[in-house]
């Protein structure tokens, strides 16, 4: 494998921050360069310190041309209009893109697929390795039970958390959709609140929580007359997002341009 010159979009946030150290711990990445909103209070100061790894020697940036043009690899954790217009950027710089950034409309995941004929991207609501072998096991459990078992996920996060549903909510229940052959819009609710009918067949529930520091759970549980199958996942730190993002990273330098997923970098396809 052949030394990646890494890029980071939204690098002084927290899942910036894990990146950059998980990127400058890794003998086979260098971080050459660190990407921010302009109006943001560490454009200029080292992306290091900002992440409390040490002095790395490379400055925050708000300037995207500079950014693109010293990368060579991209991981992007920012917001959803930021991630689209760097995507442009990264295409015309011949990058490769790994995409975690959530929250995304239907328009800019069409425009996301499009880019992504042109360049290799790995675009996954969750890079965590656990996430993804329950995103996995959630489509095979659909496929084997019927609609008489009604399916509800649950997921808490952190009170920062701008998008609700999360990501990964919604990854798992297009995940149970693909399962059922069902169209997810169509047969989801995600808020129940002064609805006092009973829940329809088929019908895949949703429920939030934001609060405190909590990084991320989720829960998907199948419920039958007489029994319950749960699948659960709780993130203890970040480093399981910056680790599989760096994952990501490292198998897609040897893929042809295209949109793939965790599923294709764990080989659960």
């Amino acid at each position: 494998m052949s030394l990646i010159k890494v890029g980071i979009c939204g690098a002084s946030g927290k899942m910036g921050k894990a990146l950059i150290k998980a990127v400058s711990l890794d003998k086979n990445l260098e971080l050459v360069s660190a990407l921010e909103h302009i109006e943001n209070e560490n454009v200029g100061k080292d992306a290091g310190e900002v992440a409390n790894s040490g002095s790395l020697g490379i400055k925050i940036t708000s300037d995207p041309e500079e950014f693109f043009s010293k990368s060579n690899g991209v991981i992007d954790f920012s917001f959803a209009e930021a991630s689209v217009n760097n995507l442009q950027k990264a295409m015309n710089h011949k990058c490769f893109y790994v995409l975690g950034t959530t929250g995304f409309n239907n328009k800019q995941v069409v425009d996301i697929r499009e880019v992504s004929r042109n360049m290799p991207m790995v675009f996954s609501a969750n890079m965590s390795v656990g996430v993804n072998v329950a995103l996995y096991y959630s489509e095979l459990f659909a496929k084997s039970l019927d609609d008489d078992y009604d399916v509800e996920i649950h997921e808490i996060h952190h009170r920062d958390k701008r998008d609700s549903p999360s990501g990964t909510a919604l990854a798992l229940g297009k995940a149970i959709a693909k399962g059922r052959n069902i169209d997810l819009e169509e047969n989801s609710i995600k808020t129940r609140w002064g609805i006092e009918d009973p829940r329809k067949k088929g019908e895949i529930g949703f429920s939030t929580q934001r609060g405190g520091d909590i990084i991320g759970d989720h829960t998907i549980t199948f419920a039958g007359l007489g029994e319950r199958i749960e699948i659960s996942h709780k993130s203890g730190n970040r480093e399981i997002f910056s680790n599989g993002a760096v994952k990501a990273l490292k198998w897609l330098q040897q893929q042809p341009p295209g949109c793939y997923t965790m599923a294709n970098v764990l080989g659960l396809n």
